[in-house]
């Protein structure tokens, strides 16, 4: 059976590069960014704190690896749809809890021969918690047996607009208990461990990357798998077991970006520590204006960025209907199901796009926090940090639940409630996933980038700001 879309392989394709490639690159990314921030404020403490980040990070990878192990389910059977699912995930969440558990375990014995004290100890089992607080919220926020998701769902009856306006509702409330778990996992790991506390805090976060890496990556892998199922035509059993496995998939795969989320705030939050360190700020008062500026800058800086990576894809999406409509019209037969469409056409108008239009979000990035240093001044540029830590937290906890619930609101309706697929209910809610999908695959996890590339910058101009303001 061939696929009449022209754009179908590459809607595959995509979800491969965006939630395994890319979501797989952003949290390696906070992995090493945290590691490298612990590093940088441990040089001030002494050797033992710049090998401990190092050696937390090698045993995470081992309690990644046991925990992966137990992620293990029987047949599914003749169960119903809702039974496959707590299946999976009660294994994915006995993966995730033992993992966590043998990291606490690994970080104590750790800290304890390397540093002899446990302060180090206290601040990485914070970051274990908060992490795993995040992804239950996210959980709770995304997964269509709760409410949240259920009330998104029959809001869809009475048409798309109220299906965007209750998934905006029901994202911006998913925001209160993540920031709420990174505010308490700051505070706690400051007042036992200082500045070094809330860096290596953020390596507890990230500690057990592989598992928390392998429940992102497996929601694009098992969409896919039903797409497979059902443009092949499969038994009805097992198309419905793909669709189980994807329902869980989006709540996972939501999770991951969840980790992410926290991951990049408490790392964004060390390098903003660093920064501070290095240019020798003690005191940033907000009642200087150049302070007032940064702040201003700072939260105007996370809303340029998503609103050019949301417009990035309206443009890609608007040249792929118009690939696909042309294929429509001019190839014989396409229509009919007889003629093979131009599948690579439609991936690599795509990929140019994308590259293309990346260009203008990388170089604001990079520029825009070496501007304000330059011009308006060093605390300018400290206050530009902490208001883009905050605000891309909230707007990226945002983006993620209310894409993640959209989608599950819809694969909920098509498991055969509110009239399942074709009903008015489900057409609604696809219009609400397709508001949702550049919401949690590209403005929010993009931002998770925006955040470490800053800090990361201002780090590096220290020494040029410290020269221009005679510091």
């Amino acid at each position: 059976m061939t696929p009449r879309n022209p754009g179908i392989i590459a809607d595959a394709v995509g979800d491969n590069v965006g939630d395994v490639a890319g979501m797989g690159s952003d949290l390696f990314e906070s992995y090493v960014s945290a590691i490298a921030a612990a590093m940088f404020l441990g040089y001030f403490l002494g050797p033992k704190y710049i090998v401990l980040p190092l050696l937390l990070a090698s045993i995470g990878i081992f309690c990644s690896v046991i925990g992966s192990i137990f992620v293990r389910i029987g047949e599914a059977g003749d169960r119903s749809f809702e039974k496959q699912t707590q299946m999976v995930r009660r294994a994915m969440n006995r993966g995730l809890i033992l993992s966590n558990a043998l990291m606490i375990v690994g970080s104590y014995f750790a800290v304890k021969w390397l540093v002899g004290e446990l302060a180090a100890f206290w601040s990485i089992t914070v970051g274990l918690v908060c992490g795993l607080f995040i992804g239950w919220s996210t959980f709770y926020y995304t997964a269509d047996e709760y409410p949240p998701v259920k009330q998104i769902a029959r809001s869809s009856e009475t048409g798309a607009g109220t299906v965007v306006i209750q998934g905006l509702g029901q994202g911006m409330m998913s925001t209160a208990p993540p920031v709420i778990a990174c505010v308490v996992a700051m505070l706690i790991a400051y007042y036992v461990g200082g500045l070094y506390g809330i860096a290596i805090s953020g390596v507890g976060i990230l500690g057990v990357l592989g598992v928390n890496l392998a429940c992102d990556c497996y929601g694009p892998i098992v969409d896919n798998a039903a797409g497979i199922a059902e443009m092949c035509g499969l038994d009805e059993a097992v198309r419905k077991r793909c669709d189980a496995l994807d329902a869980v998939g989006n709540t996972t795969a939501t999770m991951g970006k969840g980790f992410a989320v926290g991951g990049a705030a408490l790392t964004a939050l060390a390098w903003l520590v660093a920064y501070y360190e290095a240019a020798k700020v003690k005191v940033a008062s907000l009642t200087d204006p150049t302070v007032l500026a940064g702040l201003f800058l700072g939260g105007l800086l996370v809303f340029i960025f998503a609103s050019l990576t949301m417009g990035a894809v309206g443009r890609g999406a608007h040249l792929i209907v118009q690939e696909v409509r042309r294929q429509w019209r001019e190839i014989p037969g396409l229509m009919e199901g007889v003629a093979k469409p131009n599948y690579g056409r439609c991936v690599d108008i795509v990929t140019r796009s994308a590259l293309r239009e990346m260009m203008v979000p990388a170089l604001l990035s990079v520029i825009g926090p070496a501007f304000v240093g330059i011009f308006v001044g060093i605390e300018a540029l400290g206050a530009l940090l902490a208001a883009s830590v905050a605000f891309r937290l909230l707007i990226a906890l945002l983006m993620a639940n209310a894409g993640g619930a959209w989608d599950n609101a819809k694969k909920w309706i098509e498991a055969g409630n509110l009239g399942g697929k074709g009903s008015f209910a489900h057409k609604s809610a696809v219009v609400g996933d397709t508001v949702g999908d550049p919401f949690k695959d590209t403005a929010g996890p993009s931002l998770n980038v925006l955040i470490k590339i800053v800090g990361k910058v201002a780090l590096v101009v220290t020494p040029l700001l410290l020269a221009i303001w005679g510091r």
